[in-house]
């Protein structure tokens, strides 16, 4: 089921019911680095409602990054992050989008080019689904190893010997995807994220017939990629123009086959 709202997104998080929300998968407008209409949003009362509607073991991923001014960065990313934590939700994981390339060249002449945005994750509980992408190749495959770990005294103990590489091993958690730029996903939208950043999230935390929710729902990306892989979805846009994008492009996805 699909349900699209064209509203201000506490409006309807407060009418969503408690404990209903596998996943939420969203970016919202950080730091006043894109044009979003004017529109802003109350970040504390956001996080509490995504709090209350977040099942026992759902997850939030939560992408964000931080503006600079007068040459220090903000922080708004980790002051957000340690808020979630601060009403009840764990943070599983500070994930990193690798877009490779950037846009500030002003930035370089005192700073290094950024090219990375965070994705927190963020869960109610432990989390209940995961399902991790395995798409890296093992240089090591086929030998044998035994997994170890390193203790607090700075020796190393043995968990499991005689474990044999496999040939594909499971992704990092620094994702390498490059933007939204000059091809079919594009849809004018300031700060688009690509299909395959929305898709691997929600195949790695949630499963067929699971809700997933995108509080700032843009130009409709989560919702492309929850009908594509047989997910319920919730999408909640503001701007009367992006929830037009939104929906036209909900409507006309399909179901795909083999994503992992």
């Amino acid at each position: 089921m699909i349900t699209l709202y064209n509203d201000d997104n506490i409006n309807i998080l407060k009418n969503l019911e408690n404990d209903s929300i596998d996943l939420t998968v969203t970016s919202p407008p950080y730091d006043n680095l894109r044009d979003y209409h004017g529109y802003s949003f109350d970040f504390e009362n956001v996080a509490k409602e995504l709090y209350r509607v977040t099942k026992q073991g759902g997850t939030v991923v939560w992408i964000v990054n931080d503006a600079t001014i007068d040459g220090s960065e903000t922080g708004t990313s980790f002051k957000q992050a340690l808020y979630f934590k601060e009403i009840g939700f764990n943070l599983s994981d500070t994930m990193i989008w690798n877009k490779g390339s950037f846009t500030d060249a002003k930035s370089t002449l005192y700073r290094y080019p950024n090219v990375f945005e965070y994705m927190f994750v963020i869960t109610k509980g432990r989390n209940k689904s995961f399902n991790p992408i395995k798409d890296k190749e093992n240089t090591h495959s086929g030998k044998t190893t035994s997994v170890s770990k390193r203790e607090k005294d700075g020796s190393v103990s043995t968990i499991e010997n005689s474990k044999t590489i496999s040939d594909i091993g499971m992704r990092f958690n620094i994702w390498s995807i490059p933007p939204v730029r000059n091809h079919d996903e594009q849809t004018g939208h300031p700060a688009q994220f690509p299909e395959q950043l929305a898709r691997d999230h929600v195949l790695s935390w949630s499963n067929e017939g699971d809700t997933v929710l995108d509080p700032f729902m843009g130009s409709g990306t989560t919702g492309v990629v929850c009908k594509q892989t047989n997910r319920n979805f919730i999408g909640i846009e503001i701007s009367k123009e992006y929830f037009d994008v939104a929906e036209k492009r909900i409507n006309s996805a399909g179901r795909k086959e083999n994503l992992f």
